[in-house]
């Protein structure tokens, strides 16, 4: 999204949900926007629909880094580039979707150690219960989750302009973001000092 400056962490924008048009892209377009405005990031947004992974079929343990497929090797060098992320994650039957666990499940050391925020949406329940189920995925990972960003009712905030569907969120969406990527802001000062 934005050119890499060497003074600036990179953060990833993940979207995890591979369906066609999905409410994701359009969350994680906005997320990128807001986090890069603040100039103290770069962003890279990671599309899980364009990585295209196979269901996890590496031979050995991805804890031992020894990756025989060559998409689990350009993942591998993608992730491991980035400082933090964000993963804009939909709700599906109360939990995460299969292609973010399939994504995690393909790594370790490139996610150890590092801050997240999670933006997740869904219906009434915001994505909160998948951001749940989740937590002891990213405990086993030692992904730290800095902030939480729930979206209720996402179809609400999703507007077609010029042919392209955008995200319009309320003022608490908004407030909800910033304090997490202050959050995750403080987070990066931390491990660097």
């Amino acid at each position: 999204m934005t050119e890499p400056l060497t003074d600036r962490p990179l953060v990833q924008v993940l979207i995890a949900s591979t369906r066609p048009n999905r409410a994701g892209e359009p969350t994680a377009r906005w997320v990128a926007e807001q986090a890069a405005a603040g100039g103290v990031f770069n962003i890279e947004v990671v599309d899980l629909a364009k990585i295209d992974l196979p269901m996890l079929a590496e031979p050995g343990h991805p804890s031992e880094r020894n990756y025989q497929l060559t998409s689990t090797r350009a993942f591998s060098e993608v992730i491991d580039r980035a400082a933090a992320y964000v993963f804009v994650m939909p709700e599906y039957n109360h939990s995460y979707n299969a292609a973010l666990k399939n994504a995690l499940d393909h790594l370790f050391w490139e996610w150890r150690g590092k801050p997240v925020i999670l933006v997740s949406y869904g219906g009434v329940a915001a994505g909160a219960r998948a951001a749940a189920a989740l937590e002891p995925v990213l405990i086993s990972l030692q992904l730290h989750v800095v902030g939480f960003v729930p979206i209720p009712l996402i179809d609400q905030f999703l507007h077609l302009h010029d042919g392209r569907r955008l995200f319009r969120p309320t003022e608490p969406i908004e407030h909800h973001l910033t304090n997490a990527l202050d959050a995750l802001r403080r987070a990066m000062q931390q491990r660097t000092a």
